[in-house]
């Protein structure tokens, strides 16, 4: 990767992991902890639009030089949710008609991250 993919990932990253404390700091005015997953829902849904429609102006119609498709897409919505990769991911194959590996890598994700993360908190509560 060029030294200018690399400047762009870390800007695009640094404006994205921005916008995410941003949206955070928002929720976190309505002052209620009962609506803590509001700010991840939104982060969630937005970055899915915007890969949805970065695709296929920046990849699909190629409209940007590649370190504008790396600092938005890699850089900018890759900090902002990493959720917009796994929709994109899961959308390139059901367009490929991979049906079965669509449902496998999507339920498989979410199952095995739920996992994951349930690990992660009863192993740290262990220590």
């Amino acid at each position: 990767m060029l030294a200018t993919h690399w400047l762009a990932a870390a800007a695009g990253g640094a404006v994205g992991a921005l916008l995410r404390a941003a949206t955070y700091e928002l929720f976190a005015l309505s002052k209620n902890p009962h609506l803590h997953y509001l700010p991840t829902l939104a982060v969630n849904i937005i970055g899915s639009v915007a890969m949805g429609v970065c695709f296929y102006l920046l990849i699909e119609k190629n409209l940007m030089p590649a370190e504008w498709r790396i600092f938005v897409m890699t850089g900018l919505l890759g900090a902002l949710t990493t959720f917009s990769t796994f929709s994109l991911d899961l959308l390139r194959l059901l367009q490929s008609e991979r049906l079965l590996e669509a449902l496998v890598y999507g339920t498989g994700s979410v199952v095995v991250c739920l996992i994951g993360t349930w690990l992660g908190y009863q192993g740290s509560k262990w220590f």
